[in-house]
């Protein structure tokens, strides 16, 4: 008989009493233990569903979070006096978007900064749209250019056709004859503007230069799932994108990718069926691994690990993918090319600061430490995230085209002794 049982039939007495006021409490702790533990995982999985939501689903509206105290006119020039952040102490020439993105202003160096008053004073290059001095919130950025006529040169609107319907592209024309394109692919939550700042550089070799625009950026077709794959599907209109330069002359092109958009690139030297004429690539902060990355997002968000390794499970697996809205799973594994190093069979250059607060540096130092002959890594300091050009535009350019000139010389034939890819990215 078990003590349950006794128990039930013994007389009441004070004895009796107790034992049951403790079986009692016994068992509501069991049933509050359970409960609190159904919570806790209930809890969990929810803020694993909301992390993985924020990554894949399109941002529409910008958080405006820098302050702008005050603009000062002096004729034709102005200063605006901003709240001071880690973002707009850095000197460097930048992008001020306000009035919910319609305007934007390219904000030059710092004037003066006041760390009493939490206060920096910097001088205004352009305002290219909207009124600055009735500008109370805006949001920083490195797009620092409008248009390409911005910096001087002349371009055309293309449109590329793609999954849905078709995405704009500016080009801006090279030299007459160019064989080799340039292709440009912004980051995650940016437009083609972004890309701009490389343009010249680009120009300067005489290449023609398509600066792309892809699913769910707000200028091309959304997806139909209305997510972001991370470059796994992205890649497909950049796909188009290397089809519509080879219909119009190019032989070969070099893809340029920022942040998510370096992502995307990899993906697309890796799946495109034009893989084979995509001669070089310049990425700058981009995305070496996704895993790593959205590690460093649950950290920054104080998101237990283990909640945000759930949250990655529901991005790659086929049952995850209804509970976030994905039409397919994301195979992050395959966009690890730490992992994946020895795959990288296309020359790279990549340009990545160590204080990039968004996408961790370290993959792209292990990516070129792992694969030395098909990757140069040239760190920056204190540009932080996608910035690099932002903080130090004659060192960047410089770069692109010192390596570009190296990776696009013309290619001899072999038993001459000579190798023209030598250099960065390629071994003598």
């Amino acid at each position: 008989m078990d003590s349950a049982h006794a128990v039930s039939v013994l007389p009441a007495t004070p004895q009796g009493s107790a034992m049951t006021l403790r079986a009692k409490w016994t068992l509501g702790g069991i049933i509050a233990g359970g409960t609190a533990a159904a919570l806790l995982g209930a809890g969990s999985s929810a803020l694993a569903l909301y992390f993985a939501r924020r990554v894949l689903t399109p941002a529409r509206v910008r958080a405006a979070d820098q302050e702008v105290l005050a603009v000062i006119k002096e004729g034709r020039e102005q200063q605006v006096i901003l709240a001071a952040t880690p973002e707009t102490t850095h000197d460097g020439t930048y992008s001020l978007f306000f009035d919910g993105g319609a305007g934007h202003a390219r904000i030059g160096r710092i004037l003066s900064y006041s760390p009493a008053e939490r206060t920096v004073l910097r001088e205004v290059e352009a305002v290219y749209s909207g009124s600055l001095e009735t500008a109370a919130r805006g949001w920083w950025g490195g797009a620092t250019y409008q248009f390409p006529s911005d910096i001087g040169l002349a371009f055309e609107d293309v449109d590329i056709a793609v999954e849905g319907g078709t995405a704009p592209a500016w080009l801006i024309p090279g030299d007459a004859g160019a064989d080799t394109w340039a292709i440009m692919v912004h980051g995650r939550g940016a437009t083609r503007q972004e890309c701009l700042r490389g343009a010249r550089a680009v120009h300067e070799l005489g290449l023609p230069n398509l600066l792309v625009s892809y699913r769910n950026d707000g200028l091309a077709p959304a997806a139909f799932d209305g997510r972001y794959g991370l470059g796994s599907t992205e890649w497909r209109d950049v796909d188009a994108a290397i089809s519509v330069a080879l219909s119009r002359g190019a032989k070969e092109v070099v893809l340029f990718g920022w942040s998510m958009g370096g992502a995307i690139c990899l993906q697309t030297a890796d799946l495109s069926q034009h893989r084979h004429v995509i001669r070089a690539m310049v990425l700058d902060a981009p995305v070496i691994d996704w895993v790593n990355v959205l590690a460093h997002h649950a950290e920054l968000n104080r998101i237990p690990s283990a909640v945000g390794r759930y949250g990655q499970l529901m991005m790659s697996h086929k049952v995850g993918r209804r509970l976030t809205g994905l039409a397919a799973p994301v195979d992050l594994k395959s966009m690890d090319w730490v992992s994946r190093a020895v795959e990288l069979r296309t020359p790279t250059l990549i340009i990545h600061s160590v204080d990039d607060e968004y996408v961790p540096y370290q993959p792209s130092a292990l990516l070129a430490e792992k694969n030395p002959e098909m990757v140069t890594f040239e760190p920056f300091e204190g540009a932080r995230h996608a910035k690099e050009w932002n903080a130090d535009p004659v060192r960047w350019e410089g770069l692109v085209r010192a390596w570009l000139q190296l990776q696009l010389a013309p290619r001899v034939n072999p038993g001459t002794g000579a190798n023209p890819g030598s250099g960065p990215g390629r071994p003598a």
